[in-house]
């Protein structure tokens, strides 16, 4: 008999977790009966009653699993190690606050029994904020242009993943995983499911314009060389108009001596102007130098405080 996992993170869902492990399991047992299943959710260091309900969960049906992290280790590094520890024959992972639709379950199932390694739920449309879609919209149209390799429009992770894919993710070994980018990247047979994004259940979302910030910085370093690229022919640029102005100013004094005033102006725009420039590309490049700095450093992806309904057999 297949299995069937199913990860879920979470932080700080306390109003949203029983009512998700309600609906999961009620599709995976009625619509999906013939395989076996596990639901795992991890969760990354809630502050509220999250834990106290998840326990209850787990008390109550030994097929359903959580990891609890010692503390929060962000929005990328939780998921993709939830991924990396389910054990069934393909992983779907989805949100908890139902802005994923538990619906679309036996869609992905029913695709990956057609031969898709990959089953992507893109958000055609969505009831957030019109103003945050238009942004996160120009936002994945800029990276598809300034992206080395391809990349998916509206992929939040939401999809079916197979027990290859998750083999390759263990072997990556990468401490910033970028799941977005990694599932263009490596190129498996991959099936698009397009879906409108609801609203959160309960609970306020956890996102905000930092976490997004740093979302799109490291889509950004670690998938295109654009940003560096310009830095270089901007400098390059920069310094030749330099040196033909300074040139111009010096034939104008020799050939004016004694008309011929540069003034301050010409200089002082000339300063903030570069240094503008070179503030700007130190930043950028900065955050290329941080990435670096992240994956040379190596640590662990998550530190795992609990398990609950693991068997050491798996």
């Amino acid at each position: 008999m297949k299995k069937i996992s199913v990860m879920i993170p979470c932080y700080n869902e306390e109003e949203n977790v029983k009512p998700m492990s309600e609906a999961v399991v009620h599709i995976l047992e009625s619509e999906l009966a013939q395989y076996d299943y596990e639901l795992l959710f991890i969760d990354n260091c809630s502050t509220d009653r999250t834990r106290e309900y998840l326990r209850e969960i787990c008390a109550g049906n030994p097929k359903i699993k959580e990891i609890f992290n010692a503390k929060n280790f962000g929005q990328f590094n939780s998921p993709y190690y939830g991924m990396l520890q389910t054990t069934g024959d393909c992983t779907i992972t989805m949100c908890c606050d139902f802005q994923d639709p538990v619906e679309l379950i036996p869609v992905f199932v029913k695709e990956w029994e057609n031969g898709y390694k990959i089953v992507s739920g893109i958000k055609t449309s969505s009831k957030e904020n019109r103003i945050m879609r238009s942004l996160r919209t120009c936002y994945y149209k800029l990276i598809k242009k300034m992206s080395d390799v391809e990349q998916i429009e509206h992929f939040t992770g939401f999809g079916l993943y197979d027990k290859g894919f998750i083999e390759v993710l263990r072997k990556l070994d990468d401490p910033t995983p970028f799941l977005r980018g990694i599932v263009a990247e490596l190129g498996y047979k991959r099936k698009n499911i397009p879906y409108e994004q609801q609203k959160r259940a309960a609970g306020k979302t956890h996102n905000n314009w930092y976490t997004l910030y740093d979302a799109a910085m490291l889509s950004f370093t670690s998938y295109t060389k654009v940003g560096l690229r310009i830095a270089t022919i901007s400098g390059f640029v920069m310094s030749i108009l330099a040196m033909l102005v300074a040139f111009v100013y010096l034939i104008m004094k020799l050939v004016y001596w004694d008309r011929f005033d540069a003034g301050t102006a010409p200089i002082l725009i000339g300063v903030f102007l570069m240094g503008a420039v070179q503030l700007f590309f130190i930043g950028l490049i900065g955050e290329y130098v941080l990435s670096i700095n992240k994956r040379v450093m190596h640590r662990p992806l998550v530190v795992e405080e609990e398990r609950i309904n693991f068997q050491d057999k798996e």
